[in-house]
């Protein structure tokens, strides 16, 4: 069966299997009788990393086989993918250079923690950062190698052939989850913002043959970008290991939430994390996850997720890119 390939070498960092836990009281308000789901992949460990840390995974056992000493990888201010990289390289003795795009690292939620876990910070200003980020991560690169270091470049996300792996792996103990609730015929909603879950996710159902649809809601750029990132992703694991299937089904990626663009957010996404945290103690971001649940419902609401009783939401973490957006968070509650 395509779904019997065996996984790459990994190194043991996330807490899984993740919590599979049904939203009670959210399926009672927003589910149109349908019942709302939640993979509890902010509950990963390593510092709360999310998703990030089942890509890091792989990512760790490809860089020891290589004799790999340092991380460089990239992504915004708060990226919660370089915050995760760098907590991994501190658990395991590393050296970690962050190239983050922005103005000035201001010591609060990812960064802070950025700098806590000892990693070194370049920050780069958007137009320079857009236009030359190979080159800057190659720079890098090559100042590590001459103090006598062997670094590895992980793209933004993580999202690349080797990071696919965390989630094909994530496909299949969701459907372990599945199989446990009688669970046989659902759509799982992930946020999707350089296309790596989304891309492990779509092929790891579709290895299974499962009669899943994994939808992501991109919270940058738009659909005929990700569904390309998808299958490039796919296409360039499979160059790496070609026992790995092509993928039969279409990415599914939905592009209307994007809203004022990456990291920033509408009022109606700030009202609907704090509905959801007093409703049922789930917290969201306002970058990724905020934008992917109103998706999500939004979608139900107008019935556009298909005939799928079983919605099922993956929270890839992303808790400490709140503090930032405090402020407004702080003018919908009363202190």
């Amino acid at each position: 069966m395509r779904n019997n390939i065996q996984l790459p070498e990994r190194v043991d960092l996330a807490r899984c299997p993740t919590p599979f836990q049904l939203l009670t009281r959210a399926s009672k308000r927003w589910g149109a009788g349908r019942r709302i789901w939640v993979k509890r992949d902010d509950l990963t460990g390593t510092t709360l990393t999310g998703n990030k840390v089942r890509k890091l995974e792989f990512f760790a056992a490809y860089a020891k086989a290589r004799g790999i000493d340092t991380l460089i990888t990239c992504g915004g201010l708060q990226s919660n993918h370089a915050r995760a990289t760098a907590a991994v390289c501190a658990q395991l003795g590393w050296h970690c250079e962050l190239v983050l795009r922005g103005k000035t690292a201001e010591p609060s939620g990812n960064t802070l923690l950025d700098k806590l876990f000892g990693a070194d910070i370049q920050v780069v200003e958007a137009p320079h950062y857009q236009r030359h980020l190979v080159e800057l991560l190659e720079q890098t690169a090559e100042r590590h190698r001459l103090l006598g270091r062997n670094p590895l470049i992980i793209p933004t996300g993580g999202s690349n052939g080797i990071g696919i792996w965390g989630y094909i792996a994530a496909a299949r103990e969701l459907l372990t989850d599945f199989s446990n609730q009688g669970i046989t015929d659902a759509a799982v909603v992930t946020a999707t913002g350089s296309g790596g879950t989304q891309a492990g996710l779509t092929l790891g159902m579709d290895m299974a043959s499962a009669n899943i649809d994994v939808i992501g809601i991109a919270v940058s750029d738009d659909s005929t970008w990700f569904n390309k990132k998808v299958i490039d992703d796919i296409e360039e694991a499979r160059k790496q290991w070609p026992d790995l299937p092509a993928l039969r089904r279409n990415p599914i990626t939905i592009d209307d939430f994007v809203g004022p663009g990456y990291g920033r957010a509408g009022t109606e996404i700030y009202a609907l994390i704090a509905e959801l945290a007093a409703l049922e103690g789930v917290v969201l971001d306002p970058v990724y996850t905020g934008k992917a649940f109103y998706g999500m419902l939004e979608l139900i609401k107008n019935d556009r997720i298909g005939a799928h009783q079983d919605i099922v939401f993956v929270h890839t973490g992303g808790i400490f890119g709140l503090f930032p957006h405090h402020q407004q968070l702080a003018g919908l509650l009363e202190f």
